[in-house]
């Protein structure tokens, strides 16, 4: 759409609105089965490898400190060469890496290994929202995000669902491989797909002076708005991975004594987040950003909650909740930091990113310690502890709802 010859971003329904949501969901299919699929294999690498839960989530989260470390680096090239080519420059790249990792012959070189494929799968959610805030009309990027999340909940899903029923079989690696051929058929529609840019106007790379790098982050860490935004995903997105990290181990000790072919049904309860991030982008748009990231938040500790009960059904239904709630908070967060960013919004983007994975990593990590030392109950009272941490924060210093309408697009 144009209006007096600048580009507004594609209308709703449009074909090349579609023809990016499509090509999105394929680029988080191959990014995220990659980044998680170790996830659903993480009891059975423990044991052929002969280490404790803690040292095996190392696999996850190394690949995912090695995208928080990428995200700004990728956000560079994504200003100079555009946002298409970068995120198809990195999945090309995280797609090889991906293959290769399943050859390492240590845990070590496999751990190094991940830490590089995260690297090159940074160049896919650090510029994402970008390419939408810049493509596609601003009226609905609420929903276009809530979208694009609900498109990731599904590659997460995927790489873990198909990984650990073929490692129950045949170990890990051949699992982990199975999800690394599957995510470059999905690597492949990405580059067919995804429209080519008309709202991107490249930038030159600089570090420091007016309008450098080091500027547009100072201005964006400036703001405690958008610091409290990045906490969301700092803090939410570390107790989701805890969880999921974990889970596995908590059921397939007593009372459940679950096989892990039949845990990673439960990563079924990804297709709540699926759902949950969309509507919560629909809801956002009539209602505030506000008042939907503090709710998803509530019904996220109440999730967490819930899987405190020893009883299996509970657990499910509480792990259904708990992902519900958690994909909403990130779909607001995620769509919320672009829309209030004044200057840098690709730098804006992957601070988010770099703050989310960041927590993943640490926290990831952090929960098995928990696990380790206090059992299944440790990992709840500290992933409820980042819960509640993060509601503070929003209550605190996101006072005033920004919403679609009441923001204008900014430029980089």
């Amino acid at each position: 759409m144009q209006a007096g010859g600048v580009w507004e971003g594609y209308e709703r329904g449009s074909s090349g609105y579609k023809r990016i949501l499509i090509a999105l969901l394929c680029a988080g299919i191959a990014t995220f089965a990659q980044l998680y699929s170790v996830q659903a294999v993480l009891p059975i690498m423990a044991r052929e490898l002969h280490i404790d839960a803690a040292q095996a989530s190392l696999a996850v989260s190394a690949a995912t400190l090695g995208l928080a470390v990428a995200v700004i680096p990728w956000s560079l090239m994504s200003d100079r060469f555009g946002r298409r080519t970068t995120m198809v420059a990195a999945v090309i790249a995280a797609t090889i890496l991906g293959v290769t990792m399943t050859f390492m012959p240590s845990f070590e070189l496999l751990v190094g290994m991940r830490f590089l494929e995260g690297m090159a799968l940074g160049g896919i959610p650090s510029v994402a929202m970008a390419y939408l805030a810049e493509e596609v009309n601003p009226l609905h990027a609420a929903v276009a995000a809530g979208s694009y999340i609900s498109g990731t909940t599904l590659g997460g899903l995927s790489g873990r669902i198909v990984a650990a029923p073929v490692a129950d079989f045949w170990g890990w690696r051949a699992g982990t491989m199975v999800v690394a051929i599957y995510a470059a058929g999905a690597a492949v529609a990405f580059i067919l797909l995804a429209p080519r840019q008309r709202g991107f106007t490249p930038q030159s790379v600089r570090l420091g002076g007016q309008g450098g790098l080091f500027e547009r982050l100072l201005v964006n860490l400036k703001d405690l708005g958008l610091v409290s935004l990045y906490m969301q995903g700092f803090l939410l997105m570390g107790g989701f991975v805890a969880v999921y990290n974990f889970i596995g181990f908590h059921l397939g000790e007593e009372p459940y004594n679950v096989p892990q072919s039949i845990v990673s049904v439960l990563f079924l309860s990804y297709l709540s987040g699926t759902w949950s991030s969309t509507e919560a982008g629909r809801i956002a748009a009539r209602h505030g950003r506000r008042k939907v990231l503090i709710i998803s938040s509530l019904i996220t500790l109440g999730g967490l909650l819930m899987m405190l009960i020893p009883w299996l059904p509970a657990v499910v239904v509480g792990l259904l909740i708990f992902t519900a709630g958690f994909f909403a908070a990130h779909s607001v967060a995620n769509g919320w930091v672009p829309a209030r960013a004044a200057v840098g919004r690709a730098q804006a983007s992957s601070l988010y990113t770099l703050f989310y994975y960041g927590g993943s990593s640490v926290f990831g990590y952090a929960a098995g310690l928990f696990l380790t030392n206090f059992g299944w109950n440790g990992v709840v009272a500290f992933v409820g502890a980042l819960i509640v941490v993060a509601l503070a924060l929003t209550v605190l210093f996101l006072r005033r709802p920004v919403t679609p309408e009441t923001v204008q697009p900014s430029a980089d």
